[in-house]
């Protein structure tokens, strides 16, 4: 892949839905008071309100981390360019299903900005469908602009970093999250990922897939269309940089979580959000504590691969 670098694969304890369906029921329970996790057949994602390029979220599901944040942080690397297509190949399987959280390749793109990628992958006869979404700074006003990426560009690339779920696309069984009313200080990742953390300390799992955020708003940022001049050495350096908005419902989000770091130095969790009214970025957590509704669909992921891995490392840049 990128500098002739090998990638690195790990595989993942892959527990059976059910077990995972009671181990999230019972831990969400902490930090919402309505939950239901259950195991149902994946909804059509080709339909509302998601309206990916493919039906949904099973077939050899795994994980990747590509890049990482020390190539934009403390200075940007710009050099630092992948292709979904190539990253389909790295993770054994081409022609995959890729959705996750990313950054526009800013050479095709021109600036800086926040990528949500959903990308049916190159296959033997068959073009990519790039479905994703991208947002930016509006110059004009200040405020978030999302738009859609292959209106204005054709190609597969992104910069600098992404974690991404690949699968077939394909319909089958996953797990469906149900949760309403914030009670916990956690955002709806934050929660997953903890309660897997919990109870499996000692293993690593990681789930990938999609929730929307139904009712209530959301805190996101959007990375500013220019790179920093100076070094940013700290958590406050990065947030002072980056441009903060609360944004409102229905969102659709894309989600990469991992348990435990099996010491491949992943970021442990990362989420994209997009909107069908304009707007988008890296989610954190809801800022409706009291009335916001969640409804996700997941997978477990069966391996990781770490493609390009930062060899000068630090944890800044990360939440």
């Amino acid at each position: 892949m990128a500098d002739g670098r090998e990638t690195e694969k790990v595989r993942l304890h892959s527990p059976p839905l059910g077990e995972l369906c009671d181990v999230l029921q019972t831990g969400l329970k902490n930090n919402f008071a309505e939950v239901q996790v259950s195991v149902v057949e994946c909804p059509d994602l080709t339909q509302e309100p998601f309206r990916f390029p493919v039906t949904g979220l099973c077939g050899k599901p795994r994980i990747t981390d590509v890049g990482g944040v020390p190539y934009l942080v403390p200075l940007v690397q710009r050099h630092k360019e992948y292709n979904m297509n190539s990253v389909s190949k790295e993770v054994e399987l081409p022609g995959a299903f890729l959705l996750g959280a990313g950054a526009v390749a800013s050479r095709i793109v021109g600036m800086n900005a926040e990528l949500m990628p959903l990308v049916l992958t190159e296959a033997e006869g068959r073009p990519a469908v790039n479905g994703s979404y991208w947002s930016s700074i509006n110059p004009a006003d200040g405020q978030c602009l999302q738009e859609k990426y292959s209106d204005k560009f054709s190609d597969c690339n992104f910069g600098l970093l992404a974690n991404l779920y690949a699968c077939e696309g394909k319909p089958g069984q996953v797990i469906e999250v149900r949760a309403k009313r914030r009670t916990g200080a956690e955002s709806l990742v934050g929660a997953l990922r903890k309660t897997l953390e919990a109870h499996y300390p000692d293993k690593s799992l990681a789930l990938g897939g999609t929730f929307v955020i139904q009712k209530g708003k959301a805190k996101i940022h959007i990375m500013p269309r220019e790179f920093p001049v100076c070094p940013l050495h700290t958590n406050d350096d990065v947030n002072s940089w980056l441009k903060h908005f609360e944004v409102s419902a229905p969102l659709i989000c894309q989600s990469v979580l991992v348990s435990r770091d099996p010491g491949l130095d992943l970021r442990v969790e990362h989420t994209h959000c997009f909107s069908h009214h304009g707007e988008g970025g890296h989610y954190y957590i809801d800022t409706t504590p009291d009335t916001v509704e969640y409804l996700g669909y997941f997978m477990p992921a069966e391996f990781v691969y770490r493609i390009d891995r930062p060899q000068e490392t630090h944890v800044i840049g990360r939440e």
